[in-house]
């Protein structure tokens, strides 16, 4: 437990959000209007389980939404492998990672919502879980969380912690703020040298860099007779995939289309928004174009006139990256800040993206350097880059496999972190006091 005196500003910011309590239900309600919460399990995000808590060892596991929660799937069946009777509490706030942690979390772990980020939520949730070690992955730094459990003596690790130069710029602007959240921090574990360095300039103590998590995580996953079918459905026409856009790139993927159309007049592309509720704006947008639009959601089949077929479900990256061979990253033509490369890496993708990488910026790094990502400066290069690759199996190949050596020459440091993890638990059979 820390020593160090709260700041003024996180004092200010406990106030604030005692004070915010009465109009949370509200908020709460807004966003599962619009499909953002689970009103099921809404008492979650008050701290109140839907769960009772297992007996033995707990390791609770905070990851902030889909890619972070991905990332620890691997690190979960290690520790469940190494530590006899441990389970494990993965925790999430979004409802897409709350749907893919019930579908993919090993046996012995189990997924709730985090709670929201109010001193009295936090001590409920901290209460009924005890759990004997809390893991916090990436870049999400909930405040009252991290001070509840502190205070319960509960050692902390943030694990793969990524700290954008963007972010970090922010932090700089409140340093004994973040400093002192750092300090309850028992192990801290940075995913690059870039992140490393920002955490000690932020007051970080001891920062070791095992690796990145990404690099371990299985390819994602698809259903087979789904592919198949796809496969079937389009036959020989050439395709190329958009994952995870964004608005403004969803045009700027069907403009790409249409200039490669004089050269394969068959072309489909394939969109993958982001955020999949969007699909209907999406495709109407599109069909303002004179695009036709096929709608995975609304399971409309690829006929030949489709020239854009829109993957606007949830949890099927995979399979949409196991039907192309070239993949635009989205996020990377805006402010976003780009999107994960490991999964299209790992599923044999020739990469291209846009200038905007400052959330994997180390990553794009090392793959454009290797050759395994061709790189645009803006949505008028895009069909050329693609049109490069459609022409040439030979460059897809080449890049594809690229990209996989970067992965496997990356991979290691799942097991140094499920390592440095179990020697904070304690012994078998013990329990830590203050919050067992």
């Amino acid at each position: 437990m820390t020593n160090n005196s709260s700041s003024a500003g996180l004092v200010a910011y406990r106030a604030m959000t005692r004070a915010l309590a009465p109009i949370v239900p509200l908020l709460l309600g807004r966003r599962e209007a619009r499909g953002k919460e689970d009103p099921l399990r809404r008492g979650e995000r008050f701290g109140r389980a839907s769960l009772p808590r297992p007996s033995g060892l707990l390791v609770w596991i905070h990851a902030a939404s889909v890619g972070e929660s991905l990332s620890v799937l691997p690190l979960a069946e290690r520790l469940l492998a190494a530590v006899p009777g441990l389970r494990i509490l993965v925790t999430t706030g979004t409802v897409t990672s709350a749907k893919l942690m019930a579908e993919r979390l090993p046996e012995g772990a189990f997924h709730q919502f985090v709670p929201l980020d109010h001193p009295g939520y936090c001590a409920r949730f901290l209460d009924h879980w005890r759990p004997d070690l809390g893991v916090w992955v990436e870049s999400e730094f909930w405040p009252n969380l991290i001070v509840e459990a502190d205070r319960r003596g509960l050692p902390l690790a943030l694990v793969n912690a990524r700290i954008t130069e963007r972010s970090f710029r922010s932090w700089q602007r409140a340093p004994r703020f973040i400093a002192g959240l750092l300090a309850r921090f028992r192990l801290l574990m940075a995913q690059d040298a870039a992140s490393a360095a920002r955490l000690r300039a932020l007051g970080a103590g001891d920062v070791s860099e095992p690796g990145n998590l990404k690099h371990d995580a299985a390819p994602l996953p698809h259903d087979a007779p789904a592919l198949a079918a796809l496969r079937a459905g389009i036959g020989a026409r050439p395709l190329w995939l958009a994952s995870n856009t964004h608005d403004g790139e969803e045009r700027a993927a069907a403009d790409a289309h249409r200039a490669l159309a004089a050269r394969y007049p068959d072309l489909l592309t394939v969109i993958v928004p982001r955020h999949p509720a969007r699909g209907t704006a999406i495709a109407h947008d599109l069909g303002t174009m004179g695009l036709t639009v096929a709608r995975r959601s609304a399971d409309e089949p690829v006929s030949p006139s489709t020239a854009i077929y829109l993957g606007d479900t949830l949890g099927e990256m995979g399979l949409f990256y196991s039907l192309a061979d070239v993949v635009f990253i989205g996020g990377t033509l805006d402010d976003t800040g780009g999107h994960n490369p490991f999964e299209a890496a790992h599923l044999g993708c020739a990469i291209v993206a846009g200038p905007g990488d400052f959330n994997f910026a180390e990553s794009y790094a090392d793959f454009e350097r290797e050759g395994a990502m061709r790189r645009i400066a803006g949505a008028d290069e895009l069909a050329d880059a693609v049109g490069l690759l459609l022409g040439s199996e030979a460059e897809r190949r080449r890049m594809a496999a690229a990209a996989q050596a970067i992965v496997r020459a990356g991979s290691g440091a799942t097991a140094r972190t499920a390592d440095a993890l179990a020697a904070l638990l304690p012994a078998a059979g013990t329990r830590r006091t203050g919050h067992a």
